[in-house]
C-alpha cells in the first residue's frame, strides 16, 4: 500500500490513530440518487448487466468520489454475486428485488454447490476492483465487500426476498446440520472473494449483515455471528490479507455489539438505532465505529442535515476511531444536494480533536 493510502483519514480512523477531521464515506453512495448513475443503469440496460460490466462498474463507483470528495470509495457491486456465480440463476423483478430460480432447499443442493473461482466465475468483480484502484485519486482507499453468510442464505433459501424468512427458519429449527452446512460453504467463499478483491487492489473490506436482526440472540450467536468470525479469522491468518482492515455491519444489531467486537474485526458499522457515545463505551477502544446518521435525515434541509451530522459528531464525542456514514444505505429519492450538504457539515465540525 503506498503512503498516501496508509495516511488516508479513513485508515488512519479504521486504526483509530489521530486525524485532522473526521473522515466519510456513506453506504451505497453509488446509487440510484444519482442522475449520473440513472444515465449509465439505462446505457446498461439492467441492474446486472451494470453490476457484471468493470468499466461501467469503474463508472459508477468513481461518480460519487469525483462529485463529492468523499473519504473512501466502495465498490459497485452485490451481495448476491456468490450465489449467482453458484449457478442459482439470479434475477431481479421489478418493484419486487432479487429472486433465485433455483433456491437451495435439501442436502443435496447444498453438496452440489461449488465454491467459486474468483478468478473464474467472479472475474468480472476482480476486473473490476483493479480498474477501480487504476482511477480512483491515490489518497482514497477502496473497500471492498460481501454479503454475510446468513443473509446471503435468506435469499438462497427464501428464493428472493422475505418478511418472515418463514423457510429458512424452518430449516433453522428443523435442520440445523444442513443450515450449517450451507453456512460454512457461503462462509469460505466469502473468504476466497474478499481475499481476491484485497489482491485485486481494495485497501479495506466489510461483511454486511442485513438480515442478522431477523434472529434470537442465541440464533444470531450460532447462526450469523460465528461464521463472520469465520470470515474474520480466515482473512486475520494468512499473510496476504491479515493487515486489510475488515468491517462488520449487522443492521438493527445494536445490541449485540460487544459479541461483533469480540470477532477480531478493525471495525463496526452502526445503524441509527444506536446511540453511538453509548456505543463507543460498551466497546471501548477494541475497534473503529462507523455511522451512524439516519439516512431519512436527507430528506430535510440543509439546516436540519447540518444539524442531524454534527449530532451524531458530538455524541462521538473527542478522539480518534469514527468515521462518518449512514445508518444505512441512501434511499434512491435524495436530491444530491442533500449529500453535498452531509460532506460539509463533516468537515465543518470543529469539536474534533485529535487525541
Amino acid at each position: 500500500m503506498n503512503k498516501s493510502l496508509h495516511d488516508s483519514l479513513f485508515m488512519k480512523a479504521l486504526r483509530r490513530e489521530p486525524v485532522p477531521r473526521t473522515p466519510v464515506w456513506l453506504m451505497r453512495q453509488a446509487g440510484r440518487y444519482l442522475p449520473e448513475y440513472l444515465a449509465i443503469r439505462k446505457k446498461a440496460g439492467s441492474f446486472m448487466q451494470l453490476a457484471t460490466n468493470p468499466e461501467l462498474a469503474c463508472e459508477v463507483t468513481l461518480q460519487p468520489i469525483n462529485r463529492f470528495g468523499l473519504d473512501a470509495s466502495i465498490l459497485f457491486s452485490d451481495i448476491l454475486t456468490i450465489p449467482d456465480a453458484m449457478g442459482l440463476g439470479l434475477y431481479f423483478e421489478t418493484g419486487e428485488g432479487p429472486k433465485f430460480e433455483r433456491p437451495i432447499r435439501s442436502q443435496k443442493e447444498v453438496d452440489d454447490l461449488i465454491i467459486p473461482d474468483p478468478g473464474d466465475e467472479l472475474r468480472y468483480v476482480t476486473d473490476a476492483v483493479s480498474l477501480i484502484r487504476k482511477e480512483l485519486p491515490e489518497n482514497v482507499p477502496l473497500i471492498g465487500f460481501c454479503g454475510s453468510p446468513w443473509t446471503v442464505a435468506t435469499y438462497m433459501v427464501e428464493g428472493g426476498s422475505s418478511r418472515n424468512f418463514s423457510i429458512i427458519k424452518a430449516m433453522v429449527f428443523q435442520q440445523p446440520q444442513l443450515m450449517h452446512a450451507l453456512l460454512l460453504k457461503l462462509a469460505n467463499a466469502s473468504v476466497a472473494y474478499l481475499a481476491a478483491q484485497i489482491e485485486a487492489g481494495a485497501q479495506a473490506v466489510m461483511v454486511f449483515d442485513t438480515w442478522g436482526s431477523s434472529l434470537s440472540t442465541s440464533s444470531y450467536k450460532e447462526f450469523s455471528l460465528v461464521y463472520m468470525r469465520h470470515i474474520v479469522a480466515a482473512l486475520k491468518a494468512d499473510p496476504t490479507t491479515r493487515d486489510t482492515p475488515v468491517l462488520l455491519f449487522t443492521k438493527g444489531g445494536g445490541h449485540w455489539l460487544e459479541m461483533m467486537a469480540d470477532t477480531g474485526c478493525d471495525g463496526l458499522g452502526l445503524d441509527w438505532t444506536c446511540d453511538l457515545g453509548q456505543a463507543r463505551e460498551r466497546v471501548g477502544n477494541r475497534v473503529a465505529l462507523q455511522g451512524n446518521l439516519d439516512p431519512g435525515v436527507l430528506y430535510g434541509d440543509t439546516g436540519t442535515v447540518t444539524r442531524e451530522c454534527h449530532r451524531v459528531l458530538k455524541s462521538f464525542g473527542n478522539g480518534p476511531g469514527h468515521i462518518f456514514n449512514l445508518g444505512h444505505g441512501i434511499h434512491p429519492g435524495v436530491d444530491p444536494e442533500r449529500v453535498t450538504d452531509l460532506v460539509a457539515a463533516v468537515h465543518s465540525f470543529a469539536a474534533i480533536e485529535t487525541k
